[in-house]
């Protein structure tokens, strides 16, 4: 692969805040340090809903020399809030490509559920109801979303272009089935279950092979309890949520399994290398709403339902890094392992 990847989230935004609270510049230009050397990543994606913070972030990415995949990463707006704030960002991508940074755009990620306008449905769990129902209605639900972000795209895209003079995607789901004129990557968020296991392989050597660009996978990985891979793109769903949004607790007890979240990776990261894929980025580094909490009720370990390859800690810091309030699990070093060895050039 080109770009050995790392996902690497500044704080998804909603209407009650944050996902990452304490946020601080010095600790990002630590951790993107540790992506760097210590897992051998030659490209970050940075996902999140501010701009100033995905500014920051890039920079520090860019001074570290580290490729920047500038990801913007809105809930909930609306088709004419996302094109106010994907212009905006790709000014301040492009303020940092003029310095000299390797910088890619990603206009978005899985839009057409994590925001209305292209399926129908006022919340997440509307929009996705609505599509993946009825099987007899569903591939002309499906056309519609297709046909409303291409048309969104249409528009955007060379809007875009007058801000960011490099390059440009979208991270998009399969049934979205982007248009991929207009971009210069090939980008979907492909996510391995046990029900697709037996034709994954076959289906990276498809896309790589069908589409004449160059081909990056991002959102990939799974949660920490065990089976979760089998359940991949579902996995985080093991979770009670408030009023907001915000996790509370697990919806029962689970088994804890870093040994099988590493293996997981390790495979998809073979097979993305072995079939030709470009970039690559493992979803991700941290997610500071899943905290570990070993001790007490084990439906507090949100952990288990994260699919950080860190374990993010509580009130204090960990021994590997005693400056960060984090400690590697196991899928840190099968990741290190990997893009650190030649079979990660592949």
């Amino acid at each position: 692969m080109r770009a050995k990847g790392m996902a690497y989230d500044t704080g998804f935004t909603t209407t009650s805040g944050t996902s990452w609270d304490d946020f601080d510049p010095a600790v990002v230009e630590r951790e993107l340090a540790i992506i760097r050397d210590d897992l051998h990543c030659t490209a970050v994606q940075l996902t999140g809903g501010d701009p100033e913070r995905l500014e920051l972030a890039a920079r520090a990415a860019a001074e570290l020399g580290l490729e920047v995949w500038f990801s913007p990463y809105p809930l909930e707006q609306s088709p004419d809030e996302l094109r106010k704030l994907f212009l905006d960002c790709a000014e301040r991508a492009e303020r940092i490509r003029r310095a000299g940074a390797e910088v890619v755009f990603v206009a978005g990620v899985e839009l057409s559920v994590m925001n209305p306008g292209f399926a129908d449905g006022d919340t997440l769990e509307q929009r996705l109801g609505r599509l993946l129902g009825d099987p007899a209605e569903r591939p002309a639900r499906l056309a519609t979303v297709s046909n409303r972000l291409n048309d969104f795209f249409r528009d955007t895209v060379p809007a875009l272009r007058e801000f960011f003079g490099g390059k440009l995607t979208y991270a998009a789901i399969q049934f979205e089935r982007v248009d991929w004129d207009p971009f210069d990557f090939v980008t979907l968020e492909l996510i391995r279950s046990a029900a697709v296991a037996d034709r994954f392989r076959e289906g990276v050597r498809t896309i790589v092979e069908t589409h004449g660009k160059p081909v990056a996978i991002t959102g990939f990985g799974t949660a920490t309890w065990r089976g979760s891979g089998d359940v991949a793109p579902r996995s985080m769903e093991i979770v009670e949520n408030d009023e907001h949004g915000r996790p509370l607790r697990l919806t029962g007890v689970y088994e804890r399994d870093e040994p099988g979240q590493a293996q997981y990776l390790r495979e998809l990261l073979e097979i993305f290398a072995d079939e030709g894929v470009d970039s690559a980025f493992v979803f991700l580094f941290a997610l500071h709403t899943h905290p570990h909490r070993p001790d007490g009720d084990p439906r507090d370990d949100l952990d288990l339902a994260g699919g950080g390859i860190v374990k993010v800690l509580e009130g204090k810091n960990g021994t590997a890094y005693p400056d960060l309030p984090w400690e590697p699990k196991v899928a840190f070093t099968a990741v290190a392992e990997f893009y650190g060895a030649s079979g990660g050039l592949r």
